[in-house]
């Protein structure tokens, strides 16, 4: 199946034979104090900075209806974001996957996006525009 969108995603996530845990980390891009002007013209322009995640959650597939839930949700946390990793952590069997699963899996799912390695995950603007975002060339 291909994941055009969140509910397609969410569709998919259902349809697995295996429980699955859906699991988003919101993170914002901030321009770091050391930044050249370069950076920070960059920056100004919408373009560059770094990603810093700075709330996640997990969930079954069934616990969320549509991105506009999941949207409404985190605005209760008072937070300001721009992205929203998504990745799925599937059980074994009838097996859902462990609380000690969902954690490791979130902690590397911070730590990767904090290295800038997100070709893994999907990635969504507070809008639902499904995104791809891409490393800057060296």
């Amino acid at each position: 199946m291909i994941i055009s969108g969140f509910q397609s995603l969410l569709q998919a996530a259902r349809m697995q034979p295996e429980p699955q845990q859906m699991l988003f980390v919101f993170a914002r891009t901030e321009l770091p104090a050391d930044a050249s002007a370069e950076e920070k013209a960059r920056f100004a322009k919408g373009q560059g900075g770094a990603l810093v995640p700075i709330m996640f959650v997990d969930k079954k597939p069934g616990e969320i209806e549509n991105f506009a839930q999941l949207v409404e949700e985190a605005r209760q946390m008072e937070q300001d974001w721009d992205f929203v990793f998504v990745g799925c952590l599937g059980g074994q069997g009838d097996r859902e996957p462990s609380d000690e699963e969902v954690t490791q899996a979130l902690e590397v799912m911070v730590k990767s996006i904090q290295g800038g390695i997100i070709d893994h995950l999907l990635t969504y603007r507070p809008d639902g525009e499904q995104v791809r975002l891409q490393a800057p060339q060296l």
